[in-house]
């Protein structure tokens, strides 16, 4: 395992000092994002982390490795790079071997980081059970690797182009916690609230410990979903999301677009419809969450 893991000066230093971690997704800075924005956003999200107390690890794949931090350098480079490759669980070993650039998802960052015994990870949605699974199968890698591996992902909730009522169900089915964090809620991504409730609310950094702690200390296998909100001045009407969603969803059908294509597509037709404002709002929710996810990262910590 050590000859695939290689860490940067800083996570290394913060790990040997016993300093709290906080990994990132790259599939956000390679997917999630246009250039120069993307590279901007997460160079901005590693300094509110380093703000509040802990320390960033962004993770991608690099020259056969997984790299857990990014330099200013792989950072600019990745994001700028084309044809950067989205890894998932079950990509992880082909692009390693291969020594492609690839780009973490949920499921990827989870592993990578547990394998470097980082506990505590920040994104901005879950992937999850796609509308129609009842038919096409498509369920998100995310949720099975939620399931599995013990990393709390701090995140909006699920994203709003997805089923939330199926992904909480099978969530349920795998005992994953889903934590609204100030809020009894499941937010949807770029809205507030959706119309289902969270399994527990907790209010503070040093709650959300406390049951990580719990959890792990008693054997129970797998993550916790840490549901927070987009900040209210950034967030989106849910009807006129929903109806966005909608008609991207639509054009996605008509256009045969399947699989793992979908959810790029419909992130970028959403950001089209909503002549950009999604793009603002993801940026202020993944903002809002290195925030609280740093904070949970110091009270972990203490916690061990």
């Amino acid at each position: 395992m050590k000859e695939f893991i290689v860490l940067s000066e800083e996570v290394k230093a913060g790990q040997e000092k016993g300093l709290p971690i906080v990994a990132l997704e790259s599939t956000i800075i390679s997917h999630g994002m246009p250039y120069p924005q993307n590279v901007k956003t997460a160079r901005e999200v590693e300094q509110i982390i380093r703000d509040n107390g802990a320390v960033p690890a962004t993770i991608a794949l690099i020259d056969g490795k997984i790299k857990i931090g990014l330099s200013d350098e792989e950072l600019e480079m990745f994001g700028n790079s084309q044809g950067v490759a989205k890894a998932s669980r079950r990509d992880l070993a082909y692009l390693l071997a291969t020594k492609k650039l690839g780009a973490t998802t949920v499921a990827a960052t989870m592993i990578c980081a547990e394998l470097a015994g980082i506990e505590i990870f920040v994104t901005g949605g879950i992937g999850g059970v796609h509308r129609g699974a009842e038919t096409t199968m498509d369920v998100s890698a995310d949720l099975e690797e939620l399931a599995q591996t013990n990393v709390a992902v701090i995140c909006a909730g699920a994203k709003s182009i997805l089923d939330i009522g199926l992904t909480l169900e099978y969530l349920e089915t795998k005992g994953v916690p889903v934590v609204g964090y100030g809020t009894e809620k499941v937010p949807a991504f770029y809205t507030r609230e959706s119309d289902f409730d969270v399994n527990f609310q907790l209010d503070t950094p040093e709650d959300v410990a406390a049951m990580l702690h719990a959890k792990w200390e008693l054997g129970l296998k797998g993550g916790a979903v840490i549901a927070n909100p987009i900040p209210e001045a950034d967030a989106m009407d849910q009807a006129f999301i929903t109806n966005i969603v909608e008609k991207a969803l639509q054009e996605a059908e008509e256009n045969n677009i399947l699989g793992k294509n979908v959810t790029p597509f419909l992130l970028g037709k959403v950001k089209e419809l909503t002549e950009g404002k999604s793009l603002d709002a993801n940026i202020a929710l993944v903002k809002n969450n290195a925030v609280v996810g740093a904070k949970i990262a110091v009270a972990f910590n203490q916690s061990k």
